[in-house]
């Protein structure tokens, strides 16, 4: 199995705009680097999970993905076009929320929640899984490796993105809303992109 592909192929999704990484990168921006911790903890819990349950559908399903990634591509990619309308409408008026609302919203749960639904992880490990993994090995050991793998790439994505989000808080609050609009267009760029 070549490592440095499957590497590639997750840097390259884990660090594209998606869900998790706009907001560890608006919350970093609003509330700091390190409120953005449980957030980002609950989001490592729920990769992890999808990443396990993604080896184990893969095999189950093994000769019938083709079938159905087109379809989660389509559900995926009509998701990532709401967030991104959400995300372009929103202004910095209507933005604002009081310290204790924002730390429930971006707590723990929300963030291993948000990766139950959240098509982009899904499709990441469904396709790493099946394209990297599967046709070189079934093992349980492997399973559990390579699903560590991407949870920990994908985590180092958030969490570059949130220091992003706090380092650049300055610029992005005097360019709140043009910022919006190019996050939601790179969105609905990521979300065409599941569909090509």
């Amino acid at each position: 199995m070549d490592l440095s592909a499957i590497i590639t192929y997750a840097m390259v999704a884990s660090f594209t705009p998606g869900p998790n990484n706009i907001i560890s990168m608006t919350h970093a921006r609003n509330q700091g680097f390190r409120s953005t911790f449980p957030f980002i903890s609950g989001v490592a819990a729920g990769c992890l999970l999808i990443m396990l349950m993604s080896s184990y559908f893969n095999l189950a399903l093994y000769h019938y993905i083709p079938k159905i990634t087109p379809v989660l591509n389509v559900f995926g990619c009509i998701y990532m076009l709401y967030l991104a309308f959400m995300i372009m409408k929103k202004n910095a008026s209507t933005g604002r929320e009081s310290k204790s609302e924002q730390r429930k919203h971006f707590s723990f749960w929300f963030g291993f929640t948000l990766q139950l639904i959240n098509p982009k992880v899904i499709l990441y490990g469904l396709t790493a899984l099946s394209v990297f993994v599967l046709p070189h090995t079934q093992s349980h050991q492997q399973f559990l490796y390579y699903s560590l793998l991407l949870t920990l790439i994908g985590i180092s994505a958030n969490l570059s993105w949130a220091l992003g989000g706090h380092l650049l808080q300055q610029f992005l609050l005097k360019y709140e809303r043009p910022f919006h609009i190019c996050m939601g267009l790179l969105l609905i760029l990521t979300a065409f992109s599941l569909i090509k």
